[in-house]
């Protein structure tokens, strides 16, 4: 069959009824599930398997595409009506969307969350289904070294370009980094920094993580405002008619470079869009005129965000189908979902099933195009009016859906515990100042940083100059040298203009 005829075939499964329904679902699904703190795509996916036994392939796979678009977008919500992250991809959403929500602007950043994801989403699928192959031989040029150059250059530009403070960006990502290390090293086999503790030895949870820094630190804020004053309900209401967004037109710059930002980082296995989340907002920000207003509520580090996190959906599946090697832990997961149905992924699955493969290509562009229909609408209707609760209300309502989300996860009462140390570890960095996005950075890169630097040093035989020899190493060195290089730049201006006022 030649290419054009398993498209068409493709297209008439996709467009059977059953299919569409599975779709729909599935969108509705992963939303509710992204927005539930404690919740994420991955664990929605990993439940949803056992219950696809007795389905079609096709009719599983279109679940399976709805749930993870659905389920990223749906961290979205929480993120700007509370300032919690649904995922960790979701982290930068809070920026701006939080000073939104608060100026009754949350309808806003909802919807444009929604379509920015949709266009992140539909780029990415777009990526999957044209550039699949040639772009898989691309990952072939990054071996353990580049890898380890690709997250330390994660971690230095977050921990640099957040917060006004680069020294405490580098503290939070060296504390991040330290959490990280936490459990049995990979390599060696040994335990580290447990205590002796046995719930230690697998190291924290990244979810319980999540939660306790960022789920616990409002809800303190939140009972301390409801103490100390009575919040007017009319303030925080969604006023339709006089904020309603319009200027469209000045989100498409930021959706088309958070879009590239995206699908390249989602074609790099294990970099995940957490990063592609961050480096979209961080470069947005960068090329704005007015790069003060963001964290004030400027709707472009919302799109910025959202786009570049969704971007990263089916773009992190090319190395996942063509090559069998998952892009992050949400196509390990959905790897499993095609072996479950019988389905190898790797190079021999576009000869071996050309028409399934394809048919869930488009699945992923559909699921991710009907996210302004079901998304928008669910999350202003529904989840919208959470911010006319009175905040003494919604105080405990995070702390419960906090608990209960980490005490799922694994049945362990010490989860609880370290959800509240962390929860208070956080409340104190933001009250001195520590940005708590590099802490998450350092956990997520870390450990990958530090296996692909082993790993690379066991192959060169020690030769750690080796580590640097490859070309896309030296550009990677050299971006990392630039970022660390300007807070000094900025330092070395400011103090000049101080000494030449004609410089002001």
């Amino acid at each position: 069959m030649s290419i054009i005829e398993i498209l068409f075939a493709a297209i008439r499964e996709v467009l059977m009824w059953q299919n569409l329904a599975a779709m729909g679902v599935g969108v509705v699904g992963g939303i509710l599930i992204g927005a539930l703190p404690g919740l994420t795509a991955t664990m929605g996916i990993a439940i949803l398997i056992p219950l696809t036994f007795t389905m079609e392939p096709m009719v599983a796979l279109g679940m399976v595409a709805g749930i993870y678009n659905g389920g990223i977008y749906g961290g979205a919500i929480p993120a700007i009506l509370l300032g919690i992250p649904g995922t960790s991809s979701s982290i930068p959403t809070t920026f701006d969307g939080v000073p939104l929500a608060k100026r009754g602007e949350a309808g806003n950043a909802l919807r444009i969350s929604a379509w920015s994801s949709a266009v992140g989403g539909v780029a990415s699928g777009f990526s999957l289904l044209l550039l699949a192959p040639p772009l898989a031989t691309v990952t072939l040029l990054f071996g353990p070294a580049e890898y380890f150059w690709v997250a330390l250059f994660g971690m230095c530009s977050i921990a640099i370009l957040l917060g006004a403070d680069p020294l405490k960006g580098l503290i939070s990502s060296g504390l991040g980094l330290l959490i990280g290390t936490i459990g049995i090293d990979s390599v060696s086999g040994h335990e580290r920094f447990t205590l002796d503790i046995y719930y230690l030895t697998g190291g924290f949870n990244l979810i319980v993580l999540l939660a306790g820094l960022y789920g616990l630190p409002p809800a303190i804020d939140l009972a301390q405002t409801a103490i100390s004053q009575q919040i007017d309900a009319a303030r925080t209401a969604i006023k339709e008619s006089e904020h309603r967004f319009t200027d469209w037109p000045s989100l498409f710059p930021t959706w088309a470079r958070s879009s590239m930002i995206g699908i390249v980082i989602g074609i790099l296995p294990g970099v995940g869009g957490t990063m592609a989340a961050f480096l979209s907002y961080n470069e947005t920000k960068r090329a704005d005129k007015d790069p003060d207003s963001f964290g004030k509520g400027n709707y472009k580090g919302v799109a910025a965000s959202e786009c570049g996190n969704n971007a990263d959906n089916a773009s992190a599946l090319i190395p996942t189908l063509t090559l069998g090697v998952p892009g992050n832990a949400v196509a390990a997961v959905i790897m499993g979902a095609f072996l479950v149905h019988g389905l190898q992924p790797g190079p021999g699955l576009f000869r071996s099933e050309p028409v399934l493969v394809y048919a869930f290509i488009l699945q992923m562009i559909l699921t991710a195009a009907i996210l302004p229909v079901l998304g928008g609408s669910i999350a202003v209707r529904v989840f919208a009016p959470v911010l006319r609760l009175p905040q003494a209300l919604i105080a405990p309502i995070v702390v419960s859906l906090s608990v209960i989300g980490v005490y799922s996860i694994q049945n362990s009462v010490f989860d609880i515990y370290a959800l509240i140390g962390f929860g208070l570890l956080g409340y104190i960095l933001q009250r001195t100042g520590f940005p708590l996005a590099p802490i998450v950075l350092g956990v997520i890169l870390g450990p990958m940083a530090e296996q692909q630097l082993r790993l690379a040093l066991i192959i060169a035989r020690g030769d750690v100059l080796s580590i640097a020899s490859s070309p896309v190493a030296m550009i990677l060195i050299a971006l990392i040298v630039l970022v660390l290089a300007l807070p000094v730049v900025r330092m070395l201006l400011g103090r000049r203009a101080r000494i030449d006022p004609k410089l002001n």
